[in-house]
C-alpha cells in the first residue's frame, strides 16, 4: 500500500508529452480553484469571534489549512516529475515527508471531528468534552501520531543507503526515495492501524448518535444527518490505502491505459474528497454558510465589519 499523493506517476512507462501536460494543466487548475474557496472559508473563521472559538469549527479549518498543503505539494511534485523528471534527494525527502504527513492528518482529523459528534448526545459534558484547548492539543496530537508514521522511513533510508545517494538525484516519487524493504513493510502496517482506528471511530460515532436520537433533539438530529455525509467523507479518503491495489488490476484489464487510469484516480482520491470538504463541514453548516455570506457581501460593499450593520444582520437571518 503506497499514499496517492505520493504515487501519483509511480507506473508510468512513458512519457506522452501532451497527454500528461494536459493532465497537469487539469490538476494545477483544479488545486487553485479549491484553494481560492478553502482560503476564502479560512478568513471567514478568523474575521468571527464565534467561529474560531468553537473547537467544531477550528477542527474544520484545521482540514481545510491540511487539505490546501496537501494540494499545493501533490500538484507540486507532479510539476516536478514533469518539469524535472527527477530532483535532488534532500529537497525530494522534504517535500515527501511534509506530503506524506498532511495525507494522514486528513483521516485522524475526521476521527477528531467525529468525537465532536458524540459530544453533542452528551448535552450535560458537551463543555468538559469538547473545549478550545483540549482541541489545540488533539491538533497537535494529530500532527504528531502522522510523523510517527514516516520519521522512521527517514531513519530507515540514513542507516541503509550510501552518501552518495543523498548527493544524487531520483524521481521525486516515494517507493523510489524510501525504498528499504522495512520501509514498505512498516508503511503497509501503519495504514493498516490508521484504516482500522479511524473506521471504527466512524461506526462508534454513529452508533453512539443512531441510539441517543431517541431523544429527538434538534442537535442530535443535526449530528445524524451530518454524519452519513462524513462517512462518505472518510471512505473516500480511505481509498488512499487501497488505490495501488486498484490500479494495479486496471492496468491488467487496460494494459495501455496507464496515464487515464493514474490520472483519473488522482482525481477521485485526491481532487474530489477536497472539493467536498467545504461543502459537507463548512457550506452545509447553517452557522458558517451565515457568516461567509456576510462576508461576501461585506466584500462586496466594501463594509469592514458586518457585525455593525443591522440591516445586514436582518437580511440575512
Amino acid at each position: 500500500m503506497n499514499l496517492s499523493s505520493v504515487n501519483f506517476s509511480s507506473t508510468l512507462t512513458s512519457y506522452e508529452e501532451n497527454p500528461l501536460l494536459t493532465n497537469y494543466i487539469v490538476a494545477a487548475t483544479l488545486c487553485i480553484t479549491i484553494n481560492y474557496i478553502n482560503s476564502t472559508l479560512i478568513h471567514t473563521f478568523r474575521k468571527y469571534q464565534i467561529l474560531h472559538s468553537n473547537p467544531r469549527y477550528i477542527l474544520f479549518i484545521h482540514l481545510v489549512i491540511n487539505d490546501m498543503m496537501l494540494l499545493f505539494l501533490t500538484t507540486l511534485l507532479l510539476i516536478i516529475s514533469y518539469a524535472l523528471h527527477i530532483f535532488f534527494v534532500p529537497f525530494c525527502i522534504i517535500l515527501l515527508i511534509i506530503t506524506v504527513i498532511v495525507t494522514h492528518n486528513s483521516p485522524l482529523n475526521l476521527a477528531g471531528m467525529a468525537m465532536c459528534y458524540i459530544a453533542v448526545c452528551m448535552p450535560l459534558r458537551h463543555g468538559q468534552i469538547c473545549t478550545v484547548k483540549k482541541t489545540y492539543i488533539l491538533i497537535g496530537l494529530i500532527w504528531a501520531a502522522s510523523a510517527l508514521s514516516i520519521l522512521p522511513d527517514l531513519f530507515i533510508l540514513l542507516a541503509t543507503e550510501p552518501l552518495q545517494f543523498f548527493h544524487s538525484k531520483v524521481r521525486c516519487i516515494r517507493d523510489f526515495v524510501f525504498r528499504s524493504t522495512y520501509s514498505l513493510n512498516k508503511r503497509d502496517a501503519s495504514h493498516i492501524v490508521c484504516l482500522v482506528m479511524v473506521w471504527l471511530t466512524l461506526i462508534y460515532t454513529y452508533a453512539r448518535i443512531i441510539f441517543a436520537a431517541k431523544g429527538l433533539t434538534s442537535d442530535i438530529k443535526k449530528a445524524r444527518n451530518t454524519i452519513l455525509p462524513h462517512g462518505f467523507q472518510v471512505l473516500l479518503l480511505m481509498l488512499n490505502y487501497v488505490r495501488p491495489i486498484c490500479e494495479q488490476s486496471l492496468f491488467f484489464l487496460f494494459p495501455n491505459r496507464e496515464i487515464p487510469i493514474q490520472f483519473a484516480s488522482f482525481v477521485i482520491v485526491q481532487i474530489i474528497p477536497r472539493f467536498i470538504s467545504p461543502i459537507v463541514y463548512g457550506l452545509r453548516d447553517q452557522t458558517f454558510r451565515k457568516y461567509v455570506r456576510r462576508y461576501l457581501v461585506c466584500s462586496e460593499r466594501g463594509i469592514t465589519h458586518p457585525e455593525n450593520t443591522t440591516t445586514l444582520q436582518k437580511g440575512l437571518t
